[in-house]
């Protein structure tokens, strides 16, 4: 070649290595956008997978939060449930102790009245005793029988009402009779001590008994 061919050649080089560099240029250009590109994705990712954990976090502390009223709900229902419950069963049994003590009051102003009139009587039977003193034994013997039989008919009456309220404490604590049927006093003793107890446990009923929410 001739210098004159080398230097119209010089050019075109040039130019070809330009262009390389700018292809050069333009290939790390676009490496680094696609760089730029895939960390923005990558972090998008992210972000819409934290999005979709919370998301469901969410859903659950939803179903949580809804179960939770359910039980309180229930736990309210079955609290006024049983509120009413003992209420129904407060005054069944404070009707029965009301219904006993009754019961018990009259039996004692029976007796009471029975103890008056045997009172009564005492000064009859010594002038009877003293009368009876003048008559034939057999006529004695008779009329003696006879005030016998009538404090008798008395006292039987008062322990036959104290043994029906005695069996009436005990069929009510379903529990069979321990006393003998002949131990009036000890009946009626029992008798007092169950409506005792009763009307306390009716008053700590009273004070335990929860209440209701407002609706």
């Amino acid at each position: 070649e001739t210098p004159e061919q080398n230097v119209d050649h010089f050019p075109t080089v040039l130019r070809l290595l330009e262009k390389r560099q700018e292809l050069v240029d333009a290939d790390r250009a676009l490496r680094a956008q696609k760089e730029v590109f895939q960390t923005r994705m990558a972090a998008l990712k992210q972000r819409w997978e934290q999005l979709e954990q919370k998301e469901q976090e969410l859903k659950a502390s939803f179903v949580r939060f809804d179960k939770f009223l359910q039980d309180a709900e229930a736990r309210r229902s079955r609290a006024l449930r049983r509120a009413a419950e003992e209420r129904h069963r407060a005054g069944r049994q404070e009707a029965e102790a009301l219904r006993l003590r009754a019961q018990l009051e009259e039996l004692r102003g029976e007796r009471a009245r029975l103890r008056r009139r045997l009172q009564r009587l005492e000064p009859c039977a010594r002038l009877l005793g003293q009368a009876l003193e003048q008559l034939p034994e057999e006529s004695k013997w008779i009329q003696i029988q006879n005030t016998a039989a009538e404090k008798t008919l008395l006292l039987g009456r008062a322990s036959m009402s104290v043994l029906n309220l005695f069996q009436l404490v005990c069929q009510h604590q379903k529990q069979p009779p321990t006393l003998d049927i002949e131990d009036t006093d000890g009946q009626l003793e029992q008798v007092k001590l169950f409506i005792q107890d009763l009307s306390a446990m009716l008053a700590n009923l009273g004070q335990a008994e929860p209440v209701a929410p407002a609706s």
